[in-house]
């Protein structure tokens, strides 16, 4: 009856997103891709290692994760609003580095999605090894960059609102399967209540580490062709509640019902637990991975090839960017594991948060001024400190 529930669910939500009067307006389909990116990849790796890692504390840190999210969007709205002031030398040259700073980390943020991509893609499979895993994201990085030289981006592209639906039908689906599993358990008195493996400085070490998982918002900065200031301003910040929202259900759901096991820290532990609740969610979760990550990588491939060719003021064409960008991710995928890219893709992250915080600190007056000078500092320091979540 749960399964059939879960997939009664996930087929609701699904029809609900292609329905015009949903589809057609402007104001979702601005915050579509801030939202797509925040609860994208990070949503499939986050629950275990939040899980293992903070116990029952689990909720509190996906809640400071958000926090820092909210706190650096603000500063990226700020920026957005300060677009139609004229920029001084100094605000365009950080402008500049920020965007290289942007690409840089798309760069490490494509192999980050395809390395999930290629451990989701094997893991209900008899050739579930890191070896086959690696060999399945080689082939996808090399398939996007044949795709982006061949100038097949635009068909991908297309991709992008189907592939969000599907990820928030299954989310729907798994969010209702753990609330079931949640309250069975809790009726029997089981729950379980384990205090974290890390100590007080790992744990903010750690949170650093992840703040790839909730990034994606400043994306909404980037829309400017399509949406007016306002418009992005609101879907950012919609974006980000609505996945503060998803995300805070699911950690608190998944935090209390089960053991944590450290041993058992992989890419793809969220498949093992889900099992567990219900038999249909390891195959949902593993197409959602899917194309969430395809998606993912192909936005963000896209993005870093703009970015290099405008930040090089065209001497480097947008389509040549691509093949060396892929093979930077194929150097990741096979000299470091999924939790390092993490680790190194919030660092990446974390650098340009801090550059839009300059920006903003730069370009305000009065107290929010200090706010975002300090929120520059605390971004160095999740640049400088971030850690792996160093899986078992």
């Amino acid at each position: 009856m749960l399964d059939a529930a879960i997939i009664l669910l996930a087929l609701i939500v699904l029809a609900a997103m292609f329905l015009p009067q949903l589809r057609d307006r402007p104001k979702w389909r601005a915050m579509v891709t801030p939202l797509a990116s925040i609860i994208g990849s990070g949503f499939l790796v986050l629950g275990p290692i939040l899980e293992v890692r903070y116990g029952s504390f689990a909720p509190l840190a996906m809640a400071a994760l958000c926090g820092l999210g909210w706190f650096f969007g603000a500063a990226v709205r700020a920026n957005i609003r300060a677009e139609e002031v004229p920029d001084t030398p100094v605000i365009k040259r950080i402008e500049e580095v920020a965007q290289l700073a942007l690409a840089f980390a798309y760069v490490i943020s494509v192999a980050y999605y395809l390395n999930l991509f290629g451990a989701f893609a094997v893991s209900l499979t008899p050739w579930n090894t890191d070896f086959a895993a690696r060999a399945v994201t080689t082939a996808m990085l090399a398939i996007v960059a044949i795709a982006g030289f061949s100038g097949g981006f635009k068909r991908l592209e297309q991709m992008e609102y189907a592939s969000v639906a599907l990820k928030l039908a299954i989310i729907a689906g798994l969010i209702l399967g753990l609330a079931a599993y949640f309250g069975k358990v809790a009726v029997a008195g089981d729950l379980v209540v384990d205090a974290p493996t890390l100590g007080p400085w790992d744990s903010l070490r750690l949170l650093f580490g992840l703040i790839v998982t909730v990034q994606g918002f400043e994306t909404a900065r980037y829309l400017g062709k399509s949406y007016d200031a306002d418009t992005r301003v609101a879907a950012m910040k919609w974006a980000q509640m609505l996945a503060t929202a998803i995300y805070m259900v699911y950690i608190a759901l998944l935090a209390y019902i089960f053991t944590p096991n450290a041993h058992n820290l992989t890419e793809t532990a969220i498949i093992d637990m889900m099992r567990v609740v219900a038999p249909i969610l390891p195959a949902m979760l593993v197409a959602a991975a899917l194309a969430a990550q395809f998606s993912a990588a192909v936005a963000d491939t896209g993005g870093a090839g703009g970015l290099i060719a405008e930040f090089s003021r065209g001497k480097i064409p947008q389509k040549a960017a691509y093949p060396v960008l892929i093979g930077a991710g194929i150097a990741l995928t096979w000299t470091t594991d999924l939790f390092q890219i993490i680790s190194y893709a919030s660092r990446a992250f974390a650098g340009y948060y801090t550059l839009q915080a300059v920006l903003a600190a730069l370009q305000t007056e009065g107290t929010k001024r200090y706010a975002f000078w300090a929120l520059a500092a605390l971004g160095v320091a999740i640049t400088l400190l971030g850690i792996p979540a160093e899986g078992d």
